[in-house]
Order: structure tokens, then C-alpha cells, then sequence
């Protein structure tokens, strides 16, 4: 099953367990927030929105906010000595597809639980040795 949200402007087609970045959401790390602005929901019979599909959401996880890379906006009038250098960085908000749901229905998954760091610890041969 897939469907096609629009968020920030633009559409995006996703699957479940699909990671992608968009414009800024509100929303803190590790929460489960639900779109629904919903245009498409596709599988053996698709469901196509007049504009949007009424009563289906997509449930993301919102996994980091972080910015974008840097774009420089640079104009050059030649021989007029005139230069504009001007540089922005876009606020992206990375998601995690968690499942698409149709029918009002409430999100059945919650976040996943992050991984623990695993700590090396010094060769026991080494410290013999030494």
C-alpha cells in the first residue's frame, strides 16, 4: 500500500518504513504526529482525493530537525562593479513513515524505541601484554 501527501508544497510518494525529509513540521523528536492532506492512497483499488481523500491520514514518526545545505544566492552585474551575495539554509524536518491509514482511524504503532550505543571494551590480551 502507498499513498501521495503533500506537505510544505510539495507531494511525496510513500510506503511504509519510507525515511525522507521535508520542509520544518512542529513537532518534538520521537513523536508520532498524522498528515492529512492525503491526495492518493494506492493499492488493489486506489482511492484518488477530490483534492484530498476524506478520512485517510498518514502517521509519520518525526525522527530529527536538522538544516539543510547552505545555498548561495549570488548576483554579478558586469562592469557595473555591482555584486549581491546572499546564502540561506532550509530547516528540514527528517520523518519515518510509521502507516497509512484510511477510515478516521487512530495510529496503531507507536515510535520505535532508539538503539542503545554499544560500548567497546579494552581487549583483556592487551592489557596482559602491557
Amino acid at each position: 500500500m502507498f499513498a501521495v501527501i503533500k506537505t510544505g508544497g510539495r507531494q511525496y510518494r510513500v510506503v511504509p518504513d519510507d525515511v525522507l525529509e521535508v520542509g520544518k513540521i512542529e513537532g518534538e523528536v520521537g513523536t508520532i504526529i498524522q498528515l492529512t492532506e492525503v491526495l492518493v492512497v494506492g493499492g488493489d483499488t486506489p482511492i484518488l482525493g477530490l483534492p484530498t481523500v476524506a478520512g485517510a491520514s498518514v502517521a509519520v514518526e518525526v525522527l530529527d530537525h536538522k538544516r539543510g545545505p547552505k545555498v548561495i544566492a549570488f548576483k554579478k552585474r558586469r562592469r557595473k562593479n555591482s555584486r549581491r551575495k546572499r546564502g540561506y539554509r532550509d530547516e528540514i524536518t527528517v520523518l519515518r513513515i510509521s502507516e497509512i491509514l484510511t477510515d478516521n482511524a487512530k495510529p496503531t504503532k507507536g515510535p520505535r524505541p532508539k538503539r542503545e550505543k554499544v560500548v567497546k571494551e579494552p581487549a583483556k590480551e592487551e592489557a596482559d601484554a602491557a
